[in-house]
């Protein structure tokens, strides 16, 4: 053994290390450790120089302070292994520390001050590390994914009306007269003067496409009994439209109109005469102008921001002269104030409509609040 001046013996030199041991750690840190079969199992020897170099160059380990600073008997100390917080951080008294204190400069990179190779030996913080971020990828990986729901944001009004004409043509038929029909090709024009109300005309042709019924007609022959009717030649009028609901509808799941469902009225004029039915062969009348009020609903319901589809249902209750049941003889049965009624009656002259509306200027920009 080596003596020091002073005649004490220094142990440290001599040291059984559990080498299996060793290598089981570094296994477990993912290390790649084989050792000779010669050093399987405890064993007392004096390392020399150059093995203990290799030695410590296999395992990675940089110089370790095996030899301490005393000169007491180190045997122990040097097979303390465990790590606790005072092996970590130096004693705060001042105390000496353990065998296995890891310095700031051992734990750097680079050359230390026994001569070893640098490295990372943070086992511990790398461990920890490790087992954090299996930790979190764990919790990721079981977290339940988030599923982004569709969300629609209210819409604006898909077709503003304010300040924009409507062209609305359209075709008609009678509905509530048994005896003649009295179907009618026409349009209507209306200026939308807010997004709600509008003022327009409306123009109806009813002549050349009305037609009478056959049950009035083989009635009439065989039991020369008739109805008395009437025929109309035209009917324009004057109207207001308001739009007291509007709103959009899905169909098929998929798609979404707008639409909208208005009330109409006005005041105009009917053009009518009646149909000489009881004694056609003495009796012919002529046109005349009746005064007729009309009211109606109708629904709309928007194809584009300019064009669209509706359908209405109109009345149009007016005071009509039809023709006088009985005939006068002789030279009366031609003059003709004997051929109308003696008073006129109310009529309901009750019609559907299905059309196209078309709105211009075709684009429009919004000026109300979003």
């Amino acid at each position: 053994m080596p003596q020091h001046p002073d005649g004490s013996v220094e142990e440290c030199c001599f040291w059984q290390p559990d080498l299996v041991g060793l290598a089981q750690v570094f296994r477990k840190l993912g290390f790649s450790v084989e050792l000779p079969r010669v050093f399987h199992g405890p064993l007392l020897w004096r390392p020399e120089p150059v093995f203990l170099a290799a030695t410590l160059a296999l395992f990675g380990w940089g110089a370790p302070g095996w030899c301490t600073s005393g000169w007491g008997s180190s045997v122990a100390r040097a097979q303390d292994m465990s790590f606790d917080l005072d092996e970590v951080h130096p004693d705060e008294t001042g105390g000496p520390t353990s065998d296995m204190d890891f310095s700031d400069g051992d734990l750097s990179g680079g050359d230390t001050s026994d001569g070893g190779s640098g490295g990372s030996l943070d086992f511990i913080a790398d461990l920890t590390a490790t087992t954090e971020d299996d930790a979190a990828s764990m919790a990721q990986e079981e977290a339940p994914v988030a599923v982004p729901e569709r969300i629609y944001a209210v819409q604006q009004v898909y077709a503003l009306r304010l300040n924009r004409f409507e062209l609305a043509p359209n075709l008609g038929f009678s509905i509530n007269d048994p005896y003649v029909s009295h179907p009618s090709v026409g349009f209507s024009a209306n200026y939308w003067f807010t997004n709600v109300l509008a003022a327009g005309v409306s123009f109806q042709w009813y002549q050349g496409l009305e037609s009478e019924s056959d049950l009035n007609y083989f009635v009439r022959r065989s039991t020369r009994l008739a109805i008395p009717i009437n025929e109309y030649q035209l009917g324009a009028h004057f109207n207001f439209t308001y739009v007291p609901i509007y709103g959009k509808f899905a169909m098929f799941n998929r798609y979404i109109f707008q639409w909208d469902a208005y009330v109409v009225g006005g005041v105009g004029t009917l053009r009518t005469r009646p149909t000489p039915v009881i004694d056609p062969e003495a009796r012919t009348f002529s046109f005349d102008w009746r005064v007729a009020f009309n009211a109606g609903i109708g629904i709309r319901v928007f194809l584009t921001r300019w064009m669209a589809v509706y359908a209405e249902l109109r009345d149009y209750p007016y005071l009509e002269r039809f023709e006088n049941v009985g005939v006068a003889l002789g030279e009366q049965r031609f003059d003709n104030s004997t051929w109308y009624q003696d008073s006129p009656s109310l009529e309901n002259n009750v019609s559907a409509y299905l059309g196209f509306s078309f709105f211009l200027p075709q684009t429009f920009e919004y000026r109300l609040p979003k």
